[in-house]
């Protein structure tokens, strides 16, 4: 298990939604033994606070509704969920696969495995929001790559200039009005949109 997540664990806000009863009370006072601040929620709240970074989700057929409304209040990025399940039949499974849980803990709940969980399941959350940023990141450089290739071709045909004569065109434009080269791409190209409209 890193150690990174390992210290992060005190400060984890989780939140437990689960009938205040037994085995819901041992496993938030588990998770308060390894250092988690925990608050419990039920009935299955419509939202949670906005802060929550963990949640750990009683996922039962019966309640499908009540847990619909709360997954699709969750914030972008939502928090690291884990199911927590009594049986395995298909509605209860489906539950889990809608819920995009990261780990599924059991019941009856038992101590055992429960650090394990919680760690494995932030490990994968932490990595699955890495490879979100850099495909946003990616998404953005090949927008912004088409822009570029698009205005040059407008400036090419235009202007009959060379690729290299637009890449520089584009660029000393940027340098005169102090913009970025993505910000005069896409002027050129609305320019262009506006020419060819009013024709």
């Amino acid at each position: 298990m890193p150690i990174s997540l390992l210290r992060e664990l005190p400060e984890l806000k989780v939140v437990v939604v689960h009938p205040p009863d037994e085995e819901g009370e041992a496993l938030v006072s588990h998770l308060r033994r390894v250092g988690c601040m925990v608050s419990v929620a039920w009935p299955v709240p419509a939202s949670l606070a906005s802060n929550a970074d963990v949640l750990f989700l009683l996922t039962e057929g019966e309640r499908r509704q009540a847990i619909e409304q709360l997954l699709k209040s969750l914030p972008k990025p939502g928090p690291t969920v884990i199911a927590i399940v009594n049986y395995e039949d298909p509605t209860t499974l489906q539950l889990v696969l809608e819920s995009s849980a990261f780990a599924v803990v059991q019941k009856p709940i038992k101590p055992f495995g429960l650090l394990a969980s919680l760690v494995a399941a932030r490990s994968m959350w932490t990595e699955q929001q890495t490879l979100l940023k850099e495909n946003r990141k990616l998404r953005r450089k090949i927008t912004s790559d088409q822009a570029m290739s698009r205005a040059k071709t407008i400036l090419m045909a235009s202007k009959g200039i060379s690729e290299g004569e637009a890449y520089q065109a584009i660029r000393a434009q940027a340098m005169a009005k102090r913009l970025s080269m993505e910000q005069i791409a896409s002027s050129i190209i609305n320019m262009e949109s506006l020419l060819q409209a009013a024709n």
